[in-house]
C-alpha cells in the first residue's frame, strides 16, 4: 500500500513539474506582443495553462498592464510539489 501511495504521489508531483514549465513557457511567450493564441502550438499551450491562471486571475487582477496572477499560480504549485515530495520518496508515515 505504501508503495503504491508513493507512487501516485511521485506521478502527481511529475505532473506538478511538467505543469510548472508550461506555465513558464506560457509566461516567456506573452513577452512577445505579435504571438497570435489562436494559432495551433501557442492555443495549446494556452488552453492547458489559461483555466488554471484565470483563478488566480479573479483574486490578483492586472495592475498597470502587468499579469501578477502567474507569480502566485507558480508559488503554489511549488508548495504543492513540497507537500508531496516526501510522499514520493515513500517518507509518509500512517499509511
Amino acid at each position: 500500500m505504501q508503495t503504491s501511495i508513493a507512487l501516485l504521489a511521485g506521478t502527481i508531483a511529475q505532473f506538478l513539474q511538467i505543469y510548472l514549465v508550461i506555465i513558464i513557457i506560457r509566461i516567456l511567450l506573452s513577452w512577445f506582443p505579435n504571438i497570435n493564441w489562436f494559432d495551433p502550438p501557442f492555443s495549446i499551450v494556452s488552453q492547458l495553462t489559461d483555466p488554471y491562471l484565470n483563478l488566480f486571475r479573479s483574486v490578483i487582477p492586472p495592475l498597470g498592464g502587468l499579469d501578477l496572477s502567474p507569480m502566485l499560480a507558480i508559488l503554489v504549485l511549488q508548495v504543492l510539489s513540497s507537500a508531496i515530495a516526501p510522499l514520493a520518496m515513500g517518507i509518509g508515515s500512517g499509511f
